[in-house]
């Protein structure tokens, strides 16, 4: 199993790119993205989530200095189980995180993009870069116990 590439170019500002190959089927992705008992193992915990594009819900973490642990989402796009898109709002950062599955003849080719940072926000951009590397790392690992 291959831990997450972060193809985000050096000189990127704007959008994080990771991708992922997976030796399991879109079917068991696509849970470890949809169910909220999974995402909590790898992401955050979802409340509210509901898969139908313009449904609202939220992750939940500990609060952070600067941070009040809540990320509001918008489920822009769902077409199970090849593409999963949401708005994902912290504070006034209001960017888009896409999955996109791809089967492939071993498994699932998966490419995470996180896109819609403003110049202002850099910060923000190196801890959702940071962020996106070690959950990806732990759904690389939940994935292999689930499969």
């Amino acid at each position: 199993m291959t831990s997450p590439f972060d193809k985000t170019p050096p000189s990127q500002t704007e959008a994080i790119a990771f991708e992922f190959d997976l030796p399991h089927a879109p079917a068991v992705v696509w849970r470890a993205l949809t169910e909220p008992e999974l995402l909590a193992e790898w992401l955050l915990p979802a409340v509210g989530l509901d898969l139908a594009p313009g449904a609202t819900f939220r992750f939940e973490a500990e609060p952070q200095p600067g941070w009040d642990g809540i990320v509001s989402c918008r489920v822009l796009e769902v077409d199970a189980p090849r593409r999963l898109s949401y708005a994902w709002v912290v504070g006034d950062m209001d960017t888009v995180v896409t999955f996109t599955l791809t089967e492939t003849a071993t498994g699932t080719h998966l490419a995470l993009a996180h896109t819609g940072f403003r110049a202002d926000q850099q910060r923000n951009f190196g801890g959702a870069r940071y962020g996106w590397g070690m959950m990806g790392g732990k759904l690389v690992d939940l994935l292999g116990r689930i499969a």
